[in-house]
């Protein structure tokens, strides 16, 4: 079982910065997909980002192509990071961190398509961002 925490959310005004992270409680290849998803009131949960920590194919939605960075921790192979930048009031959301394994060593082909492809899942962090 793997368990995921994510850190870094908070407040911030339009056109600021924030940079999330999301920590695994091991590594395994149960989990080396790792996704950002978020979750604004009144709305469904939608992919933010996606990254093979293995190979470091990345993919992005194309509402934050361009503006988020998604990123695998050099030196700690169980974090990953999501960098935003030029914040938007529609980028406001509860963001959560997902994880599953990816092919050869797991069962689901690269890139993830969906929420119900990730078998882990953190409590979320809020971001809320002000105009």
């Amino acid at each position: 079982q793997v368990q995921l925490a994510e850190a870094g959310g908070g407040s911030v005004q339009a056109g600021g910065s924030l940079r999330l992270s999301c920590s695994a409680s091991s590594f395994t290849y149960s989990s080396n997909c790792r996704g950002w998803f978020r979750q604004a009131p009144g709305k469904e949960r939608e992919m933010v980002a996606e990254i093979y920590t293995v190979g470091g194919s990345k993919y992005y939605a194309p509402s934050v192509k361009g503006r988020f960075t998604i990123s695998r921790d050099g030196a700690d192979v169980n974090t990953v990071y999501l960098r935003m930048s030029s914040l938007k009031p529609e980028d406001t959301a509860m963001y959560y961190c997902a994880a599953v394994g990816c092919r050869p060593d797991g069962s689901i082909n690269w890139p993830p398509h969906g929420e119900h492809e990730f078998n882990y899942w953190g409590q979320g962090t809020q971001v809320t961002v002000s105009s």
